[in-house]
């Protein structure tokens, strides 16, 4: 149960992340804000080792670190693609991650969820995906006839493939180190190639650091804090479980909007809210 208390401290956290990220959209550039989130980590991670015992790297680490690296790139770069297009069509697709990861796990790390925590994985991904087309008003099929008619929900779509692949990376790599070598190095290689993509790309990358840095550096802090957490809790669980669970950070964001910014619209997302405790309780007690 250790890994449940974390696996929904990563999930406040990343909620507490997509807060402050749509507070940032429109008003820099989508590229910078993701750069910001792996290397405004590094000072966390990095501080972190300081007290960390040694760890030893062990033989197949670099080739898993080289693949998550290009996965990861590539899934930020077609994130950022699909966030140009209109969100309330294109965020749905991240929601399937954890139900793909029932497809990647059992070939990648060899783990096969059993059948009540399969059906919870499903309760939280359709719950999920309830309470956002109920909030954005899409209806049931929204999301599904936007895959035909435009290119990013598409690119949304491969984001939650490559994260349903890197995820698995992801558990790898600390079974070959350990639950901080792995974000440390994963975090410093994503860092130097997003550098270079923003260098090149984003010609006014200087002014859009320096004008949202106290906001990025916090930012990339949570990221930090919930990569560290997320990969001591992988070494207890199965990868779709911990991701399913993480998803619920939806549910954490629509009670901070209901309870602190006095949002309305909390009893129409209320099935879908029911049905990821349920799946939540389902995987916990698998």
């Amino acid at each position: 149960m250790s890994w449940l208390l974390l696996g929904m401290v990563v999930a406040v956290l990343t909620s507490a992340q997509d807060i402050l990220n749509k507070q940032m959209i429109g008003r820099t550039h989508l590229l910078a804000v993701t750069w910001g989130w792996w290397f405004f980590s590094m000072p966390l991670l990095y501080g972190g080792l300081l007290f960390s015992t040694p760890s030893k790297i062990t033989s197949g680490f670099w080739v898993v670190l080289f693949f998550s690296t290009v996965l990861i790139t590539i899934g930020v770069l077609c994130y950022v693609k699909a966030l140009e297009s209109d969100l309330s069509i294109s965020i749905p697709m991240l929601n399937f991650t954890p139900l793909l990861l029932l497809l990647t796990s059992p070939l990648i790390t060899k783990e096969t969820p059993r059948l009540m925590g399969i059906v919870g994985v499903m309760l939280i991904v359709a719950g999920a995906y309830v309470m956002f087309i109920r909030s954005s008003h899409t209806g049931l099929l929204g999301p599904m006839k936007a895959l035909v008619q435009s290119n990013g929900p598409r690119y949304m779509l491969v984001v939650a493939v490559v994260f349903s692949i890197s995820g698995n990376l992801d558990k790898i790599g600390v079974m070959h180190s350990s639950p901080l070598l792995w974000p440390v190095f994963l975090n410093t290689t994503l860092s130097a190639v997003l550098s270079v993509i923003l260098l090149f790309y984003v010609p006014s990358w200087k002014e859009e650091i320096f004008r949202h840095y106290p906001k990025l550096i916090i930012i990339g802090t949570i990221n930090g804090a919930a990569l560290w957490v997320q990969m001591v809790a992988i070494q207890w669980t199965q990868v779709p479980y911990l991701i399913a669970v993480k998803r619920t950070s939806v549910l954490i964001s629509a009670l901070y909007g209901f309870l602190i910014l006095k949002e309305g619209g909390l009893k129409e997302r209320l099935p879908g809210i029911l049905m990821m405790i349920t799946g939540v309780f389902l995987i916990a007690f698998t």
